[in-house]
């Protein structure tokens, strides 16, 4: 079964989320009207609506930093993972967790990086060195 995942959330500037999720995550633009706007997040589709971004905390561990819960994120490649995260340091990005790898020469190694978009909604980004490994244990 083929399937892409929906995800709807709150933004408080469209125009500032455009400028991130198109031109820093490199998101291509999809509909919109002028209260929201849909972005193809790397294969699924996000629809961020005008509106109080949702609460978050720090409660979620990741090793030994604390991240924000909840958050959405993806899993990409490796290859495509050190892009983006080059991409997000030139533009000056602020990490929540910057980018790091975890679980080094484990079942289940991953990269990982936390950071916000402009309305304050946490975002994780993974790499995998092949999407295979990615429930591995």
């Amino acid at each position: 079964m083929k399937s892409l995942f929906h995800l709807a959330y709150h933004v408080d500037d469209l125009a500032a989320a455009r400028a991130f999720y198109g031109g820093v995550l490199g998101c291509r633009e999809g509909r919109s009207t002028a209260t929201w706007v849909d972005f193809d997040f790397f294969g699924h589709q996000i629809s961020l609506h005008l509106g109080l971004p949702f609460a978050t905390t720090d409660t979620g561990l990741v090793g030994d930093h604390r991240v924000p819960m909840p958050h959405l994120g993806v899993v990409l490649e490796l290859p495509d993972w050190q892009l983006l995260a080059g991409r997000l340091r030139a533009a000056g990005v602020a990490f929540v967790l910057p980018p790091q790898v975890r679980f080094e020469g484990q079942p289940g190694e991953q990269w990982t990086m936390f950071f916000r978009d402009p309305a304050g909604n946490p975002i994780e980004v993974k790499g995998f060195r092949s999407l295979d490994e990615v429930y591995a244990t």
